[in-house]
């Protein structure tokens, strides 16, 4: 059911129990169904509410769903009504794989931030960053914007989750159906390790 929320003058999704829900804005690693945040969240008891679409990020759009601010702003995706008690913000890997900069990136994350605060200002937030190899396994512009997303979250006071080093740290790359996703294993082990 979409409701046309008065407050804010957009249209929002009634879910059917907020205050258990956990609102997930994020890509490709976030998009499928058994997706490892995912898994996370629901291991944790949160039903959870997606927003996002593979091929987007704080900056990278990917032809049909903006960003994640302009797909917010547009209408691309919809928020659900109410508050909940969680918002999660991943992301970050169509964001280094298209050359977006820091500034770009970091611009774009703070906008994020303070339109979801504005939203759900009873809400806690949390940033989980761009899953990669380490530095020193060829994390690459990765790995760097997974950093840079946990500067981001610190100076906002947001718990971060940097996950730029998984793949190597935790023994992951046997795990991945390509060289950025992960198979249904992977998934389920990054879901344990995440929660």
């Amino acid at each position: 059911t979409i409701y046309r929320n008065p407050a804010n003058d957009r249209d929002e999704v009634v879910v059917e129990d907020i205050t258990t829900t956990a609102v997930l804005i994020g890509d490709s690693q976030s998009e499928p169904v058994f997706s490892w945040p995912r898994r996370a969240l629901a291991s944790l008891g949160y039903s959870v509410y997606f927003c996002g679409r593979g091929g987007t990020g704080f900056v990278a759009s990917n032809g049909r769903t903006g960003n994640y601010i302009d797909a917010l702003q547009r209408g691309d995706w919809l928020l659900p009504y109410g508050s909940p008690p969680l918002v999660v913000i991943e992301g970050g890997g169509n964001d280094a794989a298209r050359g977006a900069t820091d500034e770009q990136i970091s611009t774009n994350a703070e906008r994020l931030i303070a339109s979801v605060r504005e939203r759900y200002p009873e809400a806690r937030l949390a940033m989980v960053g761009t899953l990669a190899r380490g530095a020193a396994d060829g994390g690459g512009r990765r790995t760097e914007v997974d950093a840079l997303l946990g500067t981001v979250a610190a100076a906002h006071s947001i718990p971060f989750v940097g996950v730029g080093d998984w793949l190597t740290r935790h023994d992951l790359t046997g795990s991945m159906a390509d060289v950025v996703h992960m198979n249904p294993d992977g998934h389920a082990a990054l879901g344990m390790l995440l929660a």
